[in-house]
């Protein structure tokens, strides 16, 4: 049996820590002194997690969403289960469709490749959520997860550009429970990661590790402070897994962000997992 496991990341009281986030993202705004936020969804599991925090902590009122679908790479259930969502918790939502903005750059560039039309998706999505902010005198909530931040899975000044992120201490498997914690549908919740910046994008399939192994890898390097070597002894992964996850962290330092998040100190008083861990370690 391994010493550390997934269930070790996924153990937290999820009551304890919405009330960690919930009092974050109220301090955010009220010291900006603007009068709420403004979200992207997409129908995924972290944009969801974080509209759900964002009207726990401000009212339904003082949340704009923007779905921004390309009809090319965005399937249609994800933008029926995004105004699904938004419908659900009351808030001022605009679908913007995007398919002429990103037409009108490829016009002027002749084209290029997958990737970088790719990432000039979500950074076109980030200069609507920004043209947004302005209008309404509000901040850009950012979706991030903490897996995700730290192998570099996002698109520097697209999804990885806002003014706060709410989730950015949360592993995505933790995510995925506090979701459903905060009255996510369960079918958003559990819904296999695909950013959609091309057709047929998704996660785990680009990243080639299942989230699972990166979360049990991660909180083993970063929360436990073991060495790599280390990590497959207590947790049975193979060599490959954890060399993929360095190899990802690794790639990713140019793109590690600053912006303001939960304090972790605040997420561990309320991880019961984290202390386990620990004490299987003789931490």
């Amino acid at each position: 049996m391994p010493r550390v496991s997934i269930e070790h990341v996924i153990d937290m009281d999820y009551e304890g820590v919405t009330k960690v986030l919930t009092s974050f993202v109220r301090g955010i705004v009220s010291k900006s002194g603007l009068r709420g936020a403004v979200v992207g969804v997409s129908g995924g599991v972290d944009s969801a997690t974080t509209l759900a925090l964002l009207v726990n902590a401000l009212g339904s009122n003082r949340v704009i969403a923007l779905i921004m679908p390309d009809s090319r790479v965005t399937p249609d259930d994800d933008v029926n289960d995004a105004i699904g969502l938004v419908k659900s918790f009351g808030v001022d939502y605009r679908v913007y469709r995007i398919d002429s903005i990103v037409d009108s750059y490829t016009a002027v560039t002749g084209g290029g490749s997958k990737k970088s039309i790719g990432n000039l998706r979500a950074r076109i999505r980030m200069t609507l959520l920004y043209f947004t902010a302005n209008e309404e005198n509000m901040l850009v909530a950012g979706t991030g997860d903490r897996s995700e931040i730290l192998i570099g899975y996002f698109t520097k000044y697209g999804d990885g550009a806002a003014d706060f992120m709410p989730i950015a201490t949360l592993y995505k498997t933790q995510v995925r429970r506090l979701a459903v914690h905060l009255g996510v549908p369960r079918k958003i919740a559990e819904k296999p990661s695909a950013p959609r910046l091309w057709e047929g994008h998704v996660a785990e399939e680009e990243l080639g590790v299942k989230y699972e192994d990166i979360d049990v890898t991660l909180f083993s390097l970063v929360d436990l402070g073991l060495t790599p070597k280390k990590v497959v002894d207590v947790t049975g992964l193979s060599d490959g897994v954890v060399e993929r996850v360095v190899e990802l962290m690794n790639a990713a330092r140019h793109k590690q962000l600053e912006l303001p998040s939960p304090s972790l100190e605040s997420i561990y008083a309320y991880w019961p997992g984290f202390e386990n861990a620990r004490k299987t370690l003789g931490g």
